[in-house]
């Protein structure tokens, strides 16, 4: 607060001052029978507590319709990890930090991508972990990246998402054209087929992933009948599969979601069509059995990751805890993409994109997935490859390949499964080298 002065038309010349003072104080010693004690000088006030911050994570990914179960899946990942650093009480900045997931159902529409993100910039949002598909996130991308929104997917696999030169944009999964050479191998080495199909679903998902898959088979000598195109939301298939039953095709490799490959490998079987069924990530999933029933028996199929029951055990128990069902596939994915954000800013001690952006790109971090690293596109180092077969319902592994190196799963689990830390996630990493710090720090990448 602060006085007013006296108008100087108003103030009282000094000796008459004194005068009514000393009047003042002969009256009030007159009046009472003892002095009264002065008053206590008030406290200082103490400072304040710094005042809590909340800062906005964006999710998105399809949350309807027929791969809902998976952008329901990428989000509880995202969930837990956000929860988890709440109750941990984080001080970033000097100022108490909520996090607060805002998720939004892209429906895995491509022309919702760049929606969605517009509306997370305009939430002023601190980063974005998503979106699920690759046709999605690579439109959405550009928005972040015009934004200066740093975003990590936990699922996008096409190599074009990372290829574009934005600083921003980052996964915590391995890339198609790793996945592709992975599936196609293992098909050669197991099953040695003479000639193969591949269809796709004609998204930049299927259609960039059956492309790899296309290219290794036939670098191997596979003869590979011509390509055949389906659609995402397909579910009759008699025509296409009528068409490859005449060719008699040895392998028959899918690139596309669950929702549509299901009913593709039950018409194929009640076609009778006996070449091995092999699907990517997409298709990797226990939903195949609900959709295909017995034919989903032995299917192969790839995910551009480790498998979910091989993340950290802390992670799986907490996940079990707060959700009552395990991780399908990417949850695991998705919480380090989280748990890296939050880590990034706890480097910076700064919640402000533009700020902990170098920190996310240098960062090294023992996640529910094992250790890590970005390179300079922003992909995950020394990513791993994982090979599945459905057996009697489920969905398991059989071999992790790395580095061109095919691993049992058993002997994965022994030796070389993730050595992620079982203390709270999300605690300051360790700073890459200097020499290896890859992204700008602003604008694009050259």
């Amino acid at each position: 607060m602060s006085l007013s002065p006296v108008p100087h038309s108003k103030r009282i010349p000094g000796k008459r001052v004194l005068a009514i003072a000393a009047s003042a104080a002969l009256f009030a010693l007159a009046g009472c029978g003892k002095q009264e004690e002065a008053p206590k000088p008030a406290e200082a006030p103490q400072a304040a507590a710094p005042a809590g911050v909340t800062v906005k994570i964006g999710h998105a990914a399809p949350l309807t319709g027929g791969i809902a179960h998976l952008g329901k899946d990428n989000e509880n990942g995202v969930r837990l990890a956000i929860d988890e650093a709440n109750a941990r009480g984080l001080t970033i900045g000097g100022a108490k930090i909520t996090f607060e997931m805002l998720s939004e159902d892209d429906e895995g529409k491509e022309n919702k991508g760049p929606i969605i993100a517009q509306k997370f910039v305009d939430a002023k949002v601190a980063g974005v972990v998503g979106h699920l598909n690759s046709g999605v996130t690579i439109p959405a991308s550009a928005v972040y990246a015009q934004a200066g929104i740093p975003m990590i997917s936990g699922s996008a696999t096409n190599p074009k998402l990372t290829e574009q030169g934005f600083n921003v944009t980052f996964r915590t999964v391995g890339r198609d054209d790793q996945q592709g050479p992975a599936v196609a191998s293992y098909l050669v080495a197991e099953f040695k087929p003479k000639t193969a199909a591949v269809v796709d679903d004609a998204t930049s998902y299927g259609e960039g992933l059956a492309n790899e898959v296309e290219k290794a088979l036939k670098a191997a000598g596979v003869t590979v009948l011509p390509r055949e195109k389906g659609k995402a939301d397909q579910n009759d298939w008699k025509a296409i599969l009528t068409k490859l039953r005449g060719k008699k095709p040895d392998a028959i490799f899918y690139g596309g979601m669950d929702s549509s490959a299901g009913p593709l490998l039950k018409q194929g079987r009640e076609l009778g069509i006996k070449a091995v069924f092999a699907f990517g990530d997409g298709a990797c999933s226990e939903k195949m059995q609900e959709l295909a029933g017995d034919a989903a028996e032995g299917l192969i199929c790839s995910q551009a990751g480790i498998p979910a029951m091989a993340s950290s055990k802390s992670f799986l128990e907490a996940h079990k805890a707060k959700f009552n069902v395990d991780p399908i596939i990417y949850a695991p994915f998705t919480y380090d993409a989280t748990n890296l954000l939050i880590a990034a800013m706890q480097k910076a001690d700064s919640v402000d994109p533009a700020k902990y952006l170098p920190e996310l790109a240098k960062i090294q971090l023992d996640g529910a997935t094992g250790k890590i690293e970005f390179d300079a596109k922003g992909d995950r180092k020394d990513a791993e490859m994982t090979i599945f077969t459905m057996k009697t319902g489920k969905i398991e592994p059989l071999a992790i390949i790395k580095a061109g190196q095919s691993i049992k799963f058993e002997d994965f689990v022994k030796g070389a499964a993730p050595a992620a830390a079982e203390a709270a996630p999300a605690a300051a990493p360790a700073a890459a080298p200097a020499a290896e710090a890859p992204k700008a720090a602003e604008g694009e990448k050259k």
